[in-house]
Parts: structure tokens; sequence; C-alpha cells
């Protein structure tokens, strides 16, 4: 067999980078999963991975088809189609990187689509119909994410062009995501027993995070696109904020309690990599140090906030990644530098108060646009078909009424023998 040629405009230790990448960011769907299926009731824990899983599926089929022409095309709004069935996106690098091929880039950036409409789930799971879940997530990533990849990522985007910076999706991933799950768990409704529910499993939701901090080294390691002094800084900061992030955490939960639990470990870190996600490429790792103390800090406020409401968040979605992406947005116009990124812009305490306004615009703009275009797919999914599920199949668990299925199937002979 004859070696095919290396393509000369990339560059292999930078393709190979992305290519680690993309399979991290893949690992933290299936993280995702046992995070949130470790936080629910036995009877919805299969649910509850299979809405990660799913939403993989759903939107890794819409981005190959029109996901990433929306998002990463020319066009001015919203990208344009001459990306269509990833047509002429292949081995020669794109506009993004002149030393990855262009296929890398939108494989990786598949991943991102992927993940973000994964985390939604958080919000409604125990009630939605798993079909309905699985077409607002390919209607959601259409009308919300694709957009708003292309204001803030894409070339000609609007607030590309503004200079808002978003390092690897603290408004595109985060900050819509956060906001369009407190939407969709005010439409869809409280669960009917939405009592506090104690996680039925710990160790998945320490496995899944431990997996999720994995794969956010090449979540925001990756979105270098290279192999360079860029990508390590972005490591460093997102470990610095993670760890600052957990201890917070902690030191809340024991000023509070008096006890330092590992849900609530496991919470801080997650919140920290959040925190740090639209600054990591852009700040120092000191600065990362504040970013997930304060991104922290913030998270836990609104979590405790919202438990005193009626909104039925149930896995807090909104306080752990909405609060924690808007904390990390501002924060990164105070604390960036061009020190760490030419490409970047200096913040506040760099002379620079300009970009503190242009972030938080950009901000204000995710929150609404996500907010309404969000509500109108979910009132539109309710008018043509129900968005949860009955009374019976709650109460009795939306493993069964949903996949026919048990994640514990001894649960159920045990059900069945006390009955008996």
């Amino acid at each position: 067999m004859i070696a095919q040629q290396a393509v000369p405009s990339t560059s292999a230790g930078d393709t190979a980078w992305v290519f680690a990448s993309t399979a991290l960011v893949l690992l933290m769907v299936p993280g995702l999963a046992l995070f949130y299926g470790g936080l629910v009731r036995v009877r919805a824990t299969l649910n509850t991975f299979m809405m990660s899983l799913g939403a993989l599926a759903a939107v890794s089929v819409q981005w190959t088809l029109i996901g990433y022409s929306l998002a990463f095309a020319p066009g001015n709004a919203l990208g344009g189609p001459d990306w269509f069935g990833l047509i002429g996106v292949g081995a020669i690098a794109g506009p993004y990187s002149a030393t990855i091929p262009h296929a890398a880039f939108a494989m990786f950036q598949a991943m991102f689509a992927a993940i973000t409409v994964a985390l939604i789930s958080g919000a409604v799971v125990e009630r939605i119909r798993f079909n309905t879940y699985l077409l607002f997530a390919i209607a959601w990533t259409t009308f919300v994410y694709d957009p708003l990849a292309h204001w803030v990522w894409a070339t000609d985007g609007w607030l590309h062009k503004l200079g808002a910076l978003d390092f690897a999706g603290g408004t595109v991933v985060h900050i819509s995501a956060g906001v369009a799950a407190l939407v969709a768990a005010m439409i869809v409704g409280p669960r009917r027993d939405a009592g506090p529910a104690r996680p039925h499993n710990v160790m998945f939701t320490l496995i899944g995070a431990a997996l999720l901090w994995v794969g956010w080294l090449g979540f925001n390691g990756g979105s270098a696109l290279a192999a360079d002094g860029t990508a390590a800084n972005a490591i460093a900061t997102t470990q610095a904020a993670a760890a600052s992030a957990l201890l917070s955490w902690l030191v809340i939960e024991h000023m509070r309690s008096g006890r330092a639990t590992a849900v609530g470990g496991a919470t801080g870190a997650v919140v920290g990599l959040v925190a740090i996600t639209p600054a990591a490429g852009y700040v120092t790792p000191v600065s990362a140090l504040v970013i997930g103390a304060l991104g922290a800090l913030a998270s836990n406020v609104a979590m405790n906030l919202r438990h005193r409401s009626t909104v039925d968040d149930t896995l807090d979605v909104f306080a752990c990644h909405g609060v924690a992406g808007i904390v990390g947005a501002l924060l990164t116009g105070v604390f960036a530098t061009k020190s760490v990124n030419p490409a970047g812009a200096d913040g506040l305490i760099h002379g620079n108060p300009r970009l503190v306004l242009v972030q938080l615009l950009a901000v204000v703009c995710t929150i609404a646009f996500s907010a309404s275009v969000t509500a109108i797919v979910l009132l539109r999914l309710r008018s043509l078909k129900s968005l949860r599920v009955d009374q019976a199949h709650e109460a009795h668990g939306v493993d069964l009424s949903e996949h026919g299925e048990l994640a514990y199937d001894h649960v159920m002979h045990v059900e069945r023998a006390d009955a008996a």
C-alpha cells in the first residue's frame, strides 16, 4: 500500500492535538450522563443516560447535514448553505485554522454542539418524553445554538467582529444552555412529586465529574486549535479554576452546615470548569483561581435561591451553567490580557474597560435570544405533541415508560416480591 502524502498546509502535531481534543470532548457526553444519572432517582437513571447519548446522535446528524454550515459558513446573522452535508469540508485547511484539516475543525465543533443540548436535559429529567426531547434537541440546535455560534465564532459573526471574547463556549455553550434549561423547566412544569430526593448513586456523580474534568482539558485546550502555548495556558487555567471552585464550594458548605459533601465537591469542580471556559485562553492561571472561586460563590447562591422558588430545574442547570457562564464571560472582560494571547484583548485591569461592556452585551444578547427562541420551540412542540409523560408513568418511572427497560432490573424484582 502506498502511503498517502500529508496535506502540505497542515501540521501533524496540531491535527493530532485537535483529534485528541475531539475525543476528550466526546468523553464528556458519557461523563455528563454519569454526573446527571447519579443525581436522579433510580426510576429515571436509564432515561437520564439516554438523553445525553440521544442528544449526541441527533445533533451529530443535524451538524453533518446543516448545522456546521449554519454555524460557520459565510453569512450574516446565520451562515449559509455552502457546507451543507459537509461538502467541501475535507483534508485541506479551512478558514478557522491554517494548520488542521477543515474536517477536523468541523468534528471538534460537533462535540460542542452535542454536549450543549445534553446539558439542558438536566432541568427536565424524570418527566419529559424522550422522543419529544430528541425533536427539541434538533430544533434547539438549529434555531439557538447554530446562530449563537455564528455570532460569536464565525469570521463574519457580529459579536465576533465587535470584539467579544469566548474562548471555548461561555456564551455559546453554557449561558445558552443554562437559560434554555430554566425556560424548559418552567414550560414543562415541575415534577409531580418534586420534593427533596437524595441522589441515588453518588459514586456515579463523582466518576462523571472526573470524566468531565478530564474532557474539559480538551474542551478548553483544544479550542486553541493548535498544540502551542495558548493551548498550554488554557489547560493550566482550566485546572486552576476547577480546583479553586471545588475548594471554595467545600468551604461554603462547611461554613453553612459543618460538612463538606461529595456531591458539593463534584458540583464545585464543574462550576469552576464552566466559569473558566470563556476566559481559558485569555487570562493567567492566577486570574483563573479568582474566576473559579467567584463562579462557585455565585452558583452556590443561585442554587439556594432556586431551591426557595417553585421552579423545578431538577439538577440546577441554570445555577451551575448559566450563572457560572455569566460570571466567566464578564470576568473575561476584567482579566483578559494580550500578554497571554495577542489575538485576544486587554481587559479592565489592563486598561481597557470597553471589553467589559462588550462582554456584557454578548451576555445580555445570549440570554435574550436563548430564552425567547427556546420558549418558541417548546411551545410549538407542546402544541404538536405532549411534552411530558402522563402521571402514572411519571410515578412508576420514565425508564420503564419511555424505554421499556430498567437501569437496575433487580429493583423491579424486589418491588414485585414486596407487592406479592
